[in-house]
């Protein structure tokens, strides 16, 4: 038997347990090294680099789900070592020092390690044991519950946060990672034994698989077009929340509520791409996205520009998530139609690419923005150098909107889409 309904929502509730735990560590922890502990900014930025980095990995993982499945075993071990590395890095934070540095080093490395696997395997799964026709549901569905597990816990954890103390932020960060852990037990337990999924008849070695999908034009072509969107994408992830604590002097639970308020913008951004495009055949893939990056562009114009006046931050940071949620659910639905292209039977592989290529953008983005503003406030203030460095963002969105615009073809979606999880 294939997936049901409630076995698809049952794994949506891992996805959403991913982006509960790896928001905490891209956003509250970061904010607080910078912030609090006034470290420079691209030292959070190499630690996530770090745990993006190593989630190069991914095409390996997807590979294997294409040739030998036991998946379950992959997902829970992976939410394992990512809620073990959550803690770290928070205990990092309070240790601080050098050893509290040396601990985070092995923090972020555990949660690249777990990301890789838990989240690949999870996709490879549904991707292999879903029905045809209700893949783009159960995309959609698992999409939307990992950017809603974003939104809620930077929400609650903001408010649960003020006024922050160290002890407290242990205790938040261990109720978060403990429960994550729990619930993807309950929710993964059982459902790969009890479906029948489609497994890759012809192995082969993974150099020859990789090989096979590099030839391709299009998989070439799309895998640069991932990485500088995706580049753009991540260059303000590291960098915004302290922007609100230096240039807006906002608190630490009101910076993270901040956080959630934008992926509630992505949330937004992400329903309307799967009412709009999936439902109601309204425009097609290269539309929205090439929509979803101009629009990005302008958000950040106004984020930067904001900063003059220190007021209004929250609707131009709204704006900026419900465009980037646009862009991403549009641009990876182009992903899963290019997927089944080429040589049968390495949609994994050819995923697990994508995914590498997203991952390797967003550590490489996100370190090159914290960097970009610690080398500016060298000779600008606070709020000059971090407007420059949106600005250059909103610059690469405009080019990555050019090259959409040039490789995605033009007709409407034919599915939903899904997410490679780069978190």
């Amino acid at each position: 038997m294939k997936l049901t309904w409630v076995q698809i929502f049952r794994l949506g509730l891992v996805q959403m347990c991913l982006g509960a735990v790896v928001v905490l560590t891209t956003s509250t922890l970061n904010r607080l090294m910078v912030v609090e502990l006034a470290l420079p900014a691209v030292v959070p930025g190499a630690l996530v680099a770090l745990h993006y980095g190593i989630q190069i990995t991914r095409p390996n993982w997807g590979f294997r789900s294409d040739t030998k499945g036991n998946r379950t075993a992959f997902i829970l071990g992976g939410m394992a070592a990512l809620a073990a590395g959550g803690f770290l890095a928070a205990l990092g934070v309070v240790i601080a020092g050098v050893a509290g540095l040396l601990l985070s080093v092995l923090a972020y490395a555990l949660i690249g390690l777990g990301a890789g696997a838990s989240g690949t395997s999870l996709l490879a799964l549904l991707a292999t044991a879903t029905a045809p026709h209700r893949r783009a549901a159960a995309a959609t569905i698992t999409w939307l519950m990992m950017i809603a597990g974003i939104a809620v816990t930077a929400g609650v954890v903001g408010g649960m946060l003020s006024p922050y103390s160290p002890a407290l932020l242990l205790k938040i960060v261990a109720v978060v990672t403990l429960g994550a852990v729990t619930l993807t037990t309950l929710a993964v337990w059982g459902i790969e034994r009890r479906v029948i999924a489609e497994r890759e008849a012809e192995a082969a070695p993974f150099r020859q698989g990789m090989a096979e999908i590099w030839a391709e034009p299009e998989a070439r072509a799309f895998t640069m077009f991932i990485f500088l969107s995706m580049t753009a994408y991540f260059l303000q992830e590291l960098i915004l929340e302290p922007y609100a604590g230096l240039v807006f002097a906002m608190t630490p639970g009101e910076s993270t509520q901040l956080s959630g308020a934008q992926h509630g913008g992505v949330f937004a951004g992400m329903l309307l791409v799967g009412i709009a495009a999936t439902g109601l055949k309204i425009g097609s893939l290269r539309m929205w996205v090439t929509g979803g990056c101009l629009g990005s562009a302008l958000s950040l114009v106004a984020v930067a520009l904001l900063g003059q006046a220190g007021a209004g931050l929250v609707p131009a940071v709204v704006s900026l998530g419900f465009f980037n949620g646009v862009f991403a659910v549009a641009a990876i639905g182009s992903m899963m139609a290019l997927a089944g292209r080429g040589r049968g039977a390495r949609e994994g592989t050819r995923m697990g690419l994508w995914g590498a290529a997203q991952a390797v953008a967003a550590g490489f983005g996100g370190l090159l923005g914290a960097a970009a503003v610690d080398a500016l406030r060298l000779w600008l203030p606070p709020r000059e150098a971090f407007g420059a460095v949106f600005m250059a963002e909103a610059g690469l969105f405009v080019i990555a909107a050019l090259m959409a615009a040039r490789i995605i073809e033009g007709r409407r979606p034919p599915v939903a889409a899904q997410l490679v999880p780069g978190e």
